[in-house]
């Protein structure tokens, strides 16, 4: 068990935040005007894996200071995340698959599907927010 940085896990969440609200202005764009805009493309993915690459740092601390073992993956880590009861178990779920997302941006293992990273946006502006309020809720004093 290594000791909680709640400034550490902080850190994440603001860039977390910071990412969300920057990825406002792309909720609700139609596929065709995101695809006329290369940069709009780049620059929204980049802002997808910067935060839930964030989130997954934020895990692994959280489950360390936890005394929980290092998962196998970034899916697992918000898994076990909801396991210990640091965000609610449903939203952990829901929230595991971005790690495939990541992955995909990352390493380019297929064409990226534009209306996936575009669902993707709105799914991140609401789960990740939930996500941000769980996991400050976790750092209060109890």
């Amino acid at each position: 068990m290594s000791p909680l940085d709640a400034d550490l896990v902080r850190r994440k969440l603001a860039v977390i935040v910071r990412n969300l609200q920057d990825l406002a202005a792309i909720d609700g764009l139609a596929v065709d005007a995101y695809r006329a805009d290369r940069f709009r493309q780049k620059g929204t993915e980049r802002l997808l894996q910067e935060l839930i690459e964030a989130a997954v740092d934020a895990n692994l601390h959280l489950l360390r200071a936890h005394g929980a073992p290092t998962p196998p993956d970034y899916f697992h880590s918000f898994i076990e995340l909801g396991q210990q009861r640091v965000i609610p178990p449903e939203l952990a779920s829901r929230l595991a698959p971005a790690a495939g997302l990541r992955n995909r941006l990352v390493h380019e293992y297929d064409r990226i599907d534009d209306s996936i990273v575009l669902a993707a946006v709105g799914d991140a502006r609401r789960e990740f927010a939930a996500y941000v309020a769980a996991v400050e809720r976790s750092l209060a004093p109890q």
